[in-house]
């Protein structure tokens, strides 16, 4: 599970005194907690990849636009540490699926739902997540199914 493999970086980034990986990952595993108890699970669900690889993107998505804002604030030390923070959190998300296969599994969803336009997308969308929640970044799944469907 991620969330094992996660303590597991934890406990390497200590020992190898590597201080920016060590936090980068004390953040996961706060925002991940924060989820638990939103979710107001308390422990860990049996198979919880999907709640960590959604509280993932979720901090890839934060830093990206945080490191745009930098950039145009003059202030590229600043984007260095959140990219270092990117790719720390990137380690631990499953491979994403490229474009070519999104549109793949979209078209493969529509057919068998019998989605023919707009007024089907929160259908499409639902079963699209269901199916690849992990794999896929689903804003950017969002404008392929739109334009699938327009």
């Amino acid at each position: 599970m991620i969330r094992d493999d996660i303590k597991a970086a934890q406990l390497v980034a200590m020992k190898a005194g590597d201080k920016p990986a060590r936090n980068a990952i004390g953040l996961m595993q706060a925002a991940i907690k924060n989820r638990d108890i939103e979710a107001r699970t308390g422990a860990a669900a049996i198979d919880d990849d999907a709640l960590v690889v959604e509280v993932l993107q979720k901090m890839v998505k934060q830093r990206r636009e945080s490191i745009a804002m930098f950039e145009q604030g003059g202030r590229p030390e600043l984007a260095q540490a959140e990219a270092a923070e990117v790719a720390v959190i990137e380690r631990f998300l499953p491979t994403q699926m490229d474009e070519a296969t999104t549109r793949a599994a979209i078209d493969r969803i529509k057919s068998e739902l019998g989605a023919t336009g707009m007024k089907d997308m929160g259908r499409v969308m639902a079963e699209l997540k269901a199916r690849h929640a992990t794999e896929l970044d689903m804003s950017k799944a969002s404008g392929l199914v739109k334009a699938a469907l327009a």
